[in-house]
C-alpha cells in the first residue's frame, strides 16, 4: 500500500444518542451494542444477544433495540387487553424508532396500520411515503396536518376498519342523482350558450374593444376564431326534457358520446362519424322529441371493461379489504406533545386548558390536536392506548420491555436469506472509531430542530 494509506479501524461498538445525559447529549451507554470476546454482542441495557440472532443484524441496528422493544411491548399489551390478534392500529409518531417498530411488527402481524407522521418529519413528503409503503392495504400513512381535520382522519380510519366497497352504492337511487344532474347542467349549458350567438362561448369575448381602425380585421380574425367552437343551442322545453329524457334515453346518450370520443381520439372510424361536430344539446332535444330504442345487437352502456354505467353498479375489480375494529393506539411521545400535554393537563378548569392551548406554540398545538384525534377514536371504540418513549398526562405508559418483546424485535431485525426483515430503519452512521470528532459532529446534528427522517447511531 502507498505510505499515507489509511486503513479504517473496525467497528466494536454502535451508540445510539441520548439527549438527555449531559448538558447537550452525548453517545449513549444504555442504548449501544458492542463486540465481545469470540464475537458475541452484549447490548448496554438487555445484555448478551443471542448469538445466532446476532449473526444476521447489523450492529447499527442493535443500538435501536430499545425503541424497537418498546414498540412490540405495545402492541403485545394491546393484543393482550383486546383478545384478538388483528384488527386496525393506529400509530402516532410513526417515523420514531418505536413508532416506527410498532407500525412494522403490527402489519407484518397481520394488523392494518393508520400510521401518522408527526411534525418532526411531516413536510418530508418522500418520508410520509415510506411510511406508507410500511403498511399494507387497507392500511396507510399520513402527515400530521391531515390528522388535524378530525372528521377527515376519522373517515380515514372508519374506511380502514369497515373497508370501501365501491360496488355497495344504491345505483337504484343514484341513477336518478346522475341523471337530475345532467339535465341541470345541459338547461344551465342552453341558457349560457343560446342559438343566437355565433359560437358556443362567452358574449363577453365577442365584443370588440380595440380601436376604430382595427375593427374590419376584428372581424374576421374572430369568425375564424369562433369556427373552432360549436354553434350555440336552441331552447329545450324543460318539461319535455324531464318527461322523455329517462335512464334509458341518458345511457343511449352517453354510448353516442363514447362514440363521438372514440373516433375524435382516433382520427375518424369507420361508422364516418362527424368528429368535428357534436351538439348535445341538439341530440338530447331531438330525443326527446323522438325517444330512441336501444339496437339490440351492440354492446350498449357499462358492456366495456371499466365504462360507467347510470344503469348498474360496477362489477368488483379487486377483493374490499377490511382492517377490523380498532384494536389499539400507540403515541411516541415527542417534545412537543409532550411540553403540550403538560400544560393541558396543569389548567385545574376547562377555561384555563382552553388558554392554555391556545397560547402554546403551534408546533405543539398540532401534536397535540393530531394525537387527540387518535386518542379519541381508540376511546370511542374501547380500545386499548399505550404511550412509548415516555409517559403522558391520563393515558397509560408500557410496561418495561419483557424478554419475549425483545426476542420479537430482534426477530423483525433479522436479515433473511432475501436481504429483506420485518424491522427497518434509516440510520446515518457517524464513525467515531476513526475520527472521533464526529461524535460531537453527531449529537450536534442530533439536536437540530427538524433533524431529518434518519436515526443517528455513532460507531466506535
Amino acid at each position: 500500500p502507498a505510505p499515507m494509506t489509511y486503513f479504517k479501524k473496525p467497528v466494536t461498538s454502535a451508540h445510539a444518542i441520548d439527549l438527555s445525559k449531559g448538558e447537550g447529549g452525548a453517545a449513549s451507554a444504555l442504548d449501544s451494542a458492542a463486540f465481545g470476546p469470540k464475537g458475541s454482542v452484549v447490548h448496554g441495557r438487555f445484555g448478551d444477544v443471542d448469538a445466532s440472532a446476532a449473526s444476521t443484524i447489523p450492529l447499527e441496528y442493535l443500538a435501536l433495540l430499545r425503541p424497537a422493544s418498546e414498540g412490540a411491548a405495545a402492541l403485545r399489551e394491546i393484543s393482550e387487553a383486546s383478545g384478538s390478534a388483528g384488527g386496525t392500529v393506529l400509530v402516532y409518531g410513526a417515523s420514531r424508532p418505536a413508532g416506527m417498530a410498532a407500525v412494522q411488527l403490527a402489519d407484518a402481524s397481520g394488523n392494518a396500520v393508520v400510521a401518522v407522521v408527526d411534525g418532526q418529519h411531516s413536510g418530508h413528503e418522500e418520508m410520509v411515503d415510506v411510511v406508507k409503503g410500511l403498511t399494507s392495504e387497507p392500511g396507510t400513512a399520513v402527515a400530521e396536518e391531515y390528522a388535524l381535520c378530525k372528521a377527515n382522519f376519522r373517515d380515514l380510519v372508519v374506511k380502514t376498519v369497515e373497508g370501501e366497497d365501491h360496488t355497495s352504492y344504491d345505483f337504484d337511487t343514484n341513477q336518478y342523482n346522475f341523471l337530475s344532474d345532467f339535465k341541470a347542467n345541459l338547461l344551465d349549458y342552453v341558457e349560457a350558450y343560446p342559438s343566437d350567438l355565433p359560437a358556443a362561448v362567452d358574449a363577453e369575448q365577442m365584443k370588440f374593444v380595440g380601436k376604430e381602425k382595427d375593427r374590419a380585421n376584428f372581424k374576421t380574425n374572430m369568425e375564424t376564431y369562433l369556427s373552432q367552437f360549436q354553434q350555440g343551442a336552441d331552447p329545450i322545453d324543460p318539461a319535455q326534457l324531464e318527461a322523455n329524457f329517462n335512464v334509458e334515453q341518458y345511457a343511449l346518450f352517453k354510448r353516442k358520446f363514447g362514440i363521438q370520443t372514440t373516433a375524435v381520439i382516433s382520427g375518424g372510424d369507420d361508422l364516418g362519424t362527424d368528429t368535428d361536430k357534436f351538439a348535445p344539446a341538439e341530440i338530447v332535444r331531438n330525443m326527446c322529441a323522438s325517444p330512441e330504442k336501444a339496437p339490440a345487437t351492440e354492446k350498449m352502456d357499462g358492456d366495456h371493461p371499466f365504462e360507467f354505467s347510470i344503469k348498474s353498479g360496477p362489477t368488483p375489480l379487486a377483493p374490499t379489504l377490511k382492517g377490523g375494529p380498532i384494536t389499539g393506539a400507540i403515541i411516541e411521545v415527542n417534545p412537543d406533545l409532550l411540553a403540550a400535554c403538560e400544560a393541558v393537563d396543569a389548567g385545574k378548569t376547562l377555561r384555563a386548558k382552553a388558554e392554555a392551548l391556545q397560547f402554546l406554540p403551534e408546533a405543539q398545538k398540532n401534536a397535540f390536536a393530531a394525537a387527540s384525534s387518535i386518542v379519541a377514536l381508540a376511546k370511542n371504540a374501547n380500545a386499548t392506548i399505550r404511550t412509548v418513549g415516555g409517559s403522558l398526562p391520563g393515558l397509560t405508559e408500557i410496561q418495561k420491555p419483557s424478554d419475549a418483546d425483545v426476542t420479537t424485535a430482534l426477530k423483525g431485525m433479522e436479515i433473511g436469506d432475501d436481504g429483506t426483515s420485518k424491522l427497518n430503519y434509516f440510520i446515518q452512521v457517524y464513525r467515531a472509531g476513526d475520527w472521533p470528532v464526529y461524535e460531537d459532529y453527531a449529537i450536534f446534528r442530533a439536536k437540530e430542530p427538524l433533524s431529518g427522517p434518519r436515526q443517528i447511531v455513532v460507531t466506535k
